[in-house]
């Protein structure tokens, strides 16, 4: 298998984890040699309820009964769809009332990019400096780590940076800026989360200069921080938000949400301004609802403040230089690149399933299941801290 892996599936990188995967179930993940590994990735944010949860198994396997695809998005009522779009309008402040639901994160920012600019009229979009969006072409332009974009320029123009948490770079938006576009918590520069007043000064900057507001929550949206979106903790909203990874549960999915104003900027003033065959998918939408529903029911992002509580007391060590982030979407700081390769390594080892961030090289990403327990996590900081001590004696 994991020969024919390598030879016939296109590869990201030289050296995969290479895991042959057998099932998954709640917060582990088995191989085909029947290991079982706790799992601290959640398929990089994504299994928010961990893995083969019955509720949205059973969404599926009831939507995949009565229809699949029917035809390309917007053009039919789907009943999972609006259930949906409905639903998440009643988490999310108004105006933000109109969702358009796209296959992934990624393509959600290059719509969000086009709509800012058609809606505005203005082409100029301001990025931070060691962001990601995404690697489609718009969402690649976003970035400013040149060794990742050059193999594949000309990309968009009119692109500016600015640095994440830096008040004096505010005063570059100005009247020709069609959006900023930001992580809340920059996710691979190494979950660096905002100063207190940062993305209040921005909102307030971008409103004087008629600039929207893109706020990317891919990673951290749907509770994970605690909130139901990141942005809550700042006491401000965004004119575009972009929404995926968690969004159903562990199938791909992507959505845009503004007010109805800025949204039927595709719809009437630019008829067919964003189209998708697949976006709004029914079974997609139906595992969707079930997601929501269900962190819902369950009040999970409310129990994110005691689980993150519970990782920053049990992981403190030398070799761990920081902490960051916000409820289950947190990163160690190591002391450096070569340690934090080696706990990610040695833990699967372990039978622990970690994962590394792009940019911060010293970081190692915990986002387990929203639905890990506490024994569970208790494990993991268990193995993690063994480890450290391991690699602690071997720098002696």
């Amino acid at each position: 298998m994991l020969d024919a892996f390598k030879k016939y599936q296109a590869q990201t990188t030289e050296h995969p984890l290479g895991l042959i995967i057998k099932k998954a179930k709640g917060s582990y993940i088995f191989d085909d040699k029947g290991n079982k590994y706790l799992d601290f990735v959640a398929g990089v944010s994504a299994n928010v309820l961990g893995h083969s949860n019955r509720k949205i198994v059973r969404a599926i396997k009831a939507q995949a009964s009565s229809y699949l695809h029917v035809m390309v998005y917007g053009e039919f009522a789907l009943s999972p769809a609006v259930e949906y779009c409905k639903k998440l309008s009643e988490i999310l402040p108004e105006p933000l009332n109109s969702t358009y639901l796209v296959n992934s994160g990624t393509e959600a920012i290059e719509a969000a990019i086009k709509l800012a600019r058609a809606y505005t009229g203005k082409t100029k979009i301001i990025a931070a400096k060691d962001a990601y969006h995404g690697n489609t072409m718009g969402s690649l332009s976003l970035m400013s780590f040149e060794e990742r974009m050059t193999p594949f320029e000309p990309l968009i123009p009119d692109i500016s940076h600015i640095q994440f948490n830096s008040e004096e770079d505010i005063s570059i938006i100005d009247e020709d800026t069609a959006a900023v576009v930001l992580e809340t918590i920059q996710g691979g520069a190494g979950f660096i989360c905002p100063d207190p007043d940062y993305l209040k000064k921005i909102a307030s900057r971008c409103k004087q200069t008629n600039t929207l507001l893109i706020l990317d929550e891919i990673q951290p949206g749907f509770g994970r921080t605690g909130k139901w979106f990141a942005f809550e903790h700042y006491d401000i909203q965004p004119d575009i938000l972009v929404i995926g990874k968690a969004m159903a549960g562990g199938l791909p999915a992507g959505a845009l949400v503004s007010s109805q104003e800025i949204m039927n900027t595709f719809s009437q003033r630019i008829p067919l301004g964003h189209i998708t065959t697949f976006g709004g998918n029914p079974l997609i939408a139906k595992a969707a609802l079930a997601t929501l529903n269900e962190l819902i029911r369950l009040k999970l992002p409310a129990q994110m403040e005691f689980k993150e509580r519970l990782i920053r007391r049990e992981l403190q060590h030398p070799l761990i230089q920081e902490v960051r982030g916000k409820g289950l979407m947190l990163a160690l700081i190591l002391k450096d690149s070569t340690i934090a390769n080696e706990l990610v390594i040695r833990a699967k080892e372990k039978k622990l399933i970690l994962f590394w961030l792009l940019f911060e090289k010293r970081a190692v990403r915990i986002t387990p299941p929203l639905t890990i327990s506490e024994r569970e996590l208790l494990k993991g900081c268990q193995i993690i801290i063994s480890i450290l001590n391991e690699l602690n004696k071997a720098v002696e």
